[in-house]
């Protein structure tokens, strides 16, 4: 059935360009929310009523002093609490020797690092100059800003 596979589309579209989270920051480092974590009722479908259940829910925990308004410190809160679980995963997932350590040797290591080089180092000379290393800021900054998509002209 092709709406099984279109639901979950449309739900990540939708929350994508809603924004379910006050307190997201941009990051592409933040867990996704599940579909199972939306659908509350767990009918097998996500309503908007649910999505912006969700979201409520997530401001009431910022809130924690309940008075309807984040201030600086709670979202600071909120998100040294998302930095710390993420950071205790990562010990998890990683720790081979469960030492509580991560080594050198422990720590993942980046899966696209050589290929993002090649795509920074224009000239391919083996080396990122000052003027690549600035084209490459200025054509992220138009990928982030346009949600991920690059103009056509930067293809």
């Amino acid at each position: 059935m092709k709406s099984a596979k279109f639901i979950p589309a449309v739900v990540v579209s939708a929350m994508a360009i809603t924004g379910t989270s006050v307190l997201a920051a941009g990051s592409k480092d933040r867990e996704p929310v599940t579909f199972q974590e939306l659908d509350a009722n767990g009918d097998g479908q996500v309503t908007q009523e649910e999505m912006q259940a969700h979201r409520n829910q997530r401001f009431t925990n910022a809130d924690t002093d309940g008075d309807g308004q984040l201030s600086l410190e709670e979202m600071q809160a909120a998100g040294q609490k998302k930095v710390n679980d993420r950071v205790a995963k990562m010990f998890e997932r990683h720790d081979a020797n469960k030492d509580g350590f991560l080594s050198e040797d422990e720590l993942p290591k980046p899966r696209r690092a050589g290929k993002m080089f090649d795509r920074i180092d224009a000239n391919n000379d083996g080396a990122i100059s000052e003027q690549e290393f600035a084209d490459a800021k200025e054509k992220m900054g138009k990928r982030h800003r346009k949600g991920g998509k690059a103009d056509s002209d930067d293809s």
